[in-house]
């Protein structure tokens, strides 16, 4: 039995994309078609094609990926509510803009408000990276004290952008800024000792001050919708505490574009909170996959098929 007083609900953001995402839960199940139809009346193109069918190509796209993932967040959790009504976490928190998806299943946030925000959040972030172009690359065995410190140097060389992105796990950190600085950022983390540092296939630089017109964009919409205060703790990326007010909610998400995803230690705040279960809600296993470098005390499960969700039930 499922201690669900003990359970996380995660959600990832973009990487967790993968062609044929959510096709069969739909087709099983009527909780998550239902999800997918919606999102397609909402948006009045037909997102459940190109999740179902798309290319790497197209899912790939930010405008269209952060749509894509939160409907398929979405309905894999209605698909799995749907088998187990009891089905209710703890806390919840997402990675990047998956904290959205986190706030729908917190209640803090509707489906539709939902999906417009990721759409939005999706379209802007494209502009932006459009006007100002920049780079991302991932640094493997590096502790982020050393990455802050390579982050430094780069910058003084070239009196360019670079920041800490995303604290995903010990020894896995992603840096972020302009093209310039992260190729000067490279061979410093490679002399630091950094396993691999390879450059991310994205045209932004997402989590870096380069996105600051995007940032703007994104809170004008963000004033617009109505945020409710989340039924349980939704662990916050810039604070890695809960959030607990609409205009906390709002703070977050607008400052987030531009302000790294602190992950490592939302994780360890939410298992010190009493988080024993993590289930991961998408087409993947990321997040799992860091909770394992994270603390392997506690246990991580990718509800990312109709069969892991049936397995999970059935257990």
């Amino acid at each position: 039995m499922v201690d669900w007083s003990k359970t996380a609900f995660v959600f990832p953001g973009q990487g967790s994309q993968a062609p044929g995402m959510g096709k069969d839960l739909a087709e099983a199940l009527p909780a998550a078609r239902a999800v997918f139809e919606e999102a397609d009346a909402i948006l009045g193109f037909k997102l459940s094609e190109l999740c179902f069918s798309g290319s790497e190509e197209e899912l790939g796209q930010t405008i269209n990926t952060q749509p894509a993932v939160f409907t398929t967040g979405i309905a894999t959790l209605r698909a799995l509510q749907s088998l187990l009504p009891d089905a209710k976490p703890v806390m919840t928190a997402g990675h990047s803009f998956g904290e959205i998806t986190a706030l729908v299943a917190a209640d803090a946030l509707s489906f539709a408000d939902g999906l417009k925000l990721a759409r939005e959040r999706g379209r802007v972030m494209k502009e932006a990276g459009e006007r100002s172009p920049g780079a991302m690359a991932a640094l493997l065995a590096l502790d982020i004290d050393a990455v802050r410190e390579l982050v430094a140097q780069a910058t003084e060389q070239t009196g360019g952008v670079l920041v800490v992105a995303n604290d995903n796990c010990p020894g896995q950190v992603v840096i972020s800024g302009d093209s310039e600085t992260l190729d000067a950022a490279l061979p410093i983390a490679t002399k630091m000792g950094a396993r691999r540092a390879v450059k991310l296939a994205v045209s932004i630089a997402a989590h870096s001050p380069l996105m600051a017109s995007a940032a703007e964009e994104f809170r004008a919409i963000l004033a617009e919708i109505p945020f409710q205060t989340p039924r349980v703790p939704v662990y916050a990326n810039l604070s890695a505490a809960p959030l607990t007010s609409p205009d906390a909610i709002r703070e977050e998400l607008g400052n987030q574009l531009t302000g790294g995803v602190r992950w490592t230690e939302s994780v360890q705040n939410m298992i010190a909170a009493g988080a024993e279960l993590f289930l991961e809600f998408g087409s993947k296993d990321v997040l799992t996959g860091l909770l394992k470098r994270i603390d392997r005390n506690v246990s991580g499960l990718p509800l990312n098929s109709l069969s892991a969700v049936q397995g999970f039930v059935a257990e």
